[in-house]
């Protein structure tokens, strides 16, 4: 094991950093704000995946794919607000239930449309070769994976931090009771912010879909992962999600390189000293703070 080895691992790390990123911050935010916990929020991901899969098919360009495929997830994002989540606030067993249940909806939407085979999208011809990186070779398309997650990043903290949407998103989140008695419309603000989120989980899933198999019930696995970063990041907050993506893809990565006897439980032990000594998370926000 070198330092050339750890860096191209380094640079595996934070490209999964950035898928569960993408992922996270819709699940997180929402639930932040809505109080409403959207474990349906990955299958967003796979319809994202999918999606990609029919439209690069259908027009041979991937970069069709990747502006077309999250829109059409936002529309199905649209009539599940409309039609139930909005009805299932503040109970959050019932949210976990239903939700949960939707997840196996999509599994057989999916099987029924694409089959229970598994697919591959082609990596675009524009990225389809490797760069020297660390004294090896390294995908492009890997690259531009860590490339789309830290734009996001920084177009989400501006939103957030530098617009009134963002100012009102964070009053709803640090004190939704208050920020409504003072005329502000916390809900359009939400409708707004999960149509964001879900379109960001239709982009992971367009992004992954040239990396990892597209198959039905991609979204289960990758949902566990995400529920870890929100929790060790902490509801609502955007740099937790960050954090919490970080500390998890990271940790998925090395593990396995670092301590094998321990990497196929490590994400967990670290949510459970997460729990135990920080319950709020890492960097939870302001009402999560007291």
């Amino acid at each position: 094991m070198d330092l050339n080895f750890l860096g191209i691992q380094l640079l595996n790390g934070l490209q999964l950093s950035m898928l569960l990123f993408m992922l996270a911050v819709g699940l997180s935010v929402v639930f932040g704000l809505l109080d409403v916990l959207n474990l349906a929020h990955a299958t967003f991901y796979m319809f994202g995946a999918y999606f990609a899969l029919m439209v690069s098919r259908l027009t041979g360009d991937f970069w069709v794919a990747l502006v077309v495929a999250p829109l059409l997830v936002v529309l199905i994002g649209i009539v599940f607000y409309e039609t139930l989540l909005k009805r299932i606030r503040g109970n959050h067993m019932i949210q976990a239930l239903v939700t949960f249940g939707l997840l196996f909806v999509g599994f057989d939407l999916v099987r029924m449309i694409w089959g229970n085979g598994f697919h591959s999208v082609p990596e675009p011809a524009l990225l389809a070769f490797s760069v020297p990186v660390f004294g090896q070779t390294f995908p492009a398309y890997r690259l531009f994976i860590i490339g789309i997650g830290l734009l996001t990043v920084v177009l989400l903290y501006f939103g957030l931090e530098r617009t009134r949407l963002g100012a009102v998103v964070r009053a709803g989140v640090d004190d939704r009771e208050t920020a409504m008695l003072l005329g502000i419309n916390i809900d359009r603000a939400f409708f707004i912010t999960f149509c964001v989120g879900t379109f960001l989980a239709g982009l992971g899933g367009v992004v992954a879909a040239p990396v990892f198999t597209v198959t039905p019930g991609m979204d289960i696995e990758i949902l566990i992962p995400v529920l870890i970063v929100v929790v060790i990041g902490g509801p609502g907050s955007l740099k937790g999600a960050i954090l919490g993506a970080l500390v998890v893809g990271m940790a998925d990565t090395f593990g396995p390189v670092l301590i094998p006897q321990l990497s196929s439980f490590l994400i967990y032990l670290l949510m459970a000293l997460v729990l135990l000594f920080r319950p709020r998370g890492l960097l939870p926000t302001r009402s999560g703070a007291h």
